[in-house]
């Protein structure tokens, strides 16, 4: 292993990053407290200043991805329609196999400049995790409750208010409703036997009243629907935990764009019709270790690095005076309390990376499944 690759498997590495991710976040939170009073006299204005705020967190994430773990990211399009990203409104449907999924999206939504105005369709529990939830909120994010009947009026509402959105976005929406694992694919292909649905390999069954819901909402102010395929080369098996330890990824994205009936039924068959075309091109990517397209490497922008570098600069300097006037003091109270902090971060910090591991993840799609068989 060499030197920066042993740096970057060091704990005190990681717990440094973490340090800067958190307090960073929290200030960045406590700015967008203040944008409220902008909301009834200029909400666009409002709109935008949070955009900005949401991007120096967000791209805190997206550094780790692209310049600490070196990640390599290829998207496999249509050379004619790659001009139009980052430059129209998109629903993104993303697959939801692996845990750093979602920052891949946020990756894509970065190199095409959309990532501080991106959007998904999150779970409301996610709206109280400090930092990225609260950042959430300020960007307007649409929570459900994951019950279609409490949740079809609120989510309409929230997504009828985008229409009038200043900035570009992508909508990212991973449509399964819950990460893949073996137990959630062996209950939905039941249901989808159950139903008379033609059986998926390597999805689970989409969730359509919400894509429906959302392809209805914004159809006049989105452009087109990009039916995103993920997946990483060699079997590799990301984890957020590997991206932290500078572990390098090899990620492929295949990109085409779709155009979606208006009709709430047409709407669903579509969406069934694309995930069997999706396992389609699952098979011949396990099968050949490619996308049948064009493979293009969109260009890293420096913005996620910079903007790193200006916060562990702002806040590295007085934690370190403070850890030396600490030693300096040699209060054994004032070690310990220091001690005692350092275990809540890693505590705090493995938390964190826990959220996104697929052996921790929700179990919707389980219980759920299993009353819809009965």
């Amino acid at each position: 292993m060499d030197i920066i690759g042993f740096l970057k498997s060091q704990f005190i590495c990681h717990l440094l990053i973490c340090y800067i991710f958190i307090v960073s976040g929290l200030i960045i939170n406590f700015i967008q407290l203040f944008t409220l009073i902008l909301w009834p006299i200029n909400k666009q204005l409002f709109r935008r200043i949070n955009c900005r705020l949401a991007y120096c967190i967000s791209s805190q994430m997206v550094m780790l991805l692209e310049w600490w773990s070196g990640t390599d990211c290829t998207l496999y399009t249509d050379p004619e329609n790659y001009h139009k990203y980052g430059k129209e409104n998109a629903i993104v449907i993303l697959n939801h196999n692996f845990e750093i999924d979602f920052l891949c999206g946020w990756n894509f939504c970065e190199r095409f400049g959309v990532l501080g105005s991106s959007k998904v369709l999150a779970k409301k529990e996610l709206s109280y995790m400090p930092i990225i939830g609260w950042m959430w909120y300020f960007l307007e994010i649409v929570f459900c409750k994951r019950k279609w009947e409490e949740d079809r009026k609120t989510v309409m509402q929230k997504l009828l208010n985008l229409r009038d959105y200043p900035e570009n976005f992508w909508f990212l929406i991973h449509c399964e409703g819950t990460r893949f694992t073996e137990q959630k694919h062996q209950i939905s292909m039941q249901v989808a036997e159950a139903k008379g649905l033609p059986k998926l390999k390597y999805h689970l069954l989409p969730r359509t009243k919400g894509f429906a819901v959302t392809v209805q909402c914004l159809r006049n102010v989105v452009s087109a629907v990009y039916d995103s395929t993920l997946n990483f080369r060699n079997n590799e098996n990301p984890t957020l935990l590997g991206v932290l330890n500078g572990k390098k990824y090899h990620a492929d994205l295949r990109i085409p764009l779709e155009e979606v009936p208006e009709d709430e039924q047409e709407c669903s068959n579509w969406l069934h019709k694309l995930y069997q075309e999706k396992d389609a091109f699952q098979e011949e990517y396990y099968r050949t270790g490619t996308y049948p397209a064009v493979p293009i490497v969109p260009p890293r922008r420096p913005w996620t690095l910079l903007n790193w570098l200006f916060w562990a600069l702002l806040l590295l300097y007085p934690l370190f005076k403070l850890l030396i006037n600490m030693i300096n003091s040699g209060s054994s109270l004032t070690l310990a309390s220091f001690a005692f902090v350092i275990v809540m971060a890693s505590v705090g910090v493995r938390w964190m990376i826990g959220v996104t591991e697929i052996n921790k993840g929700s179990t919707y799609g389980n219980n759920d499944n299993k009353q819809k068989q009965k």
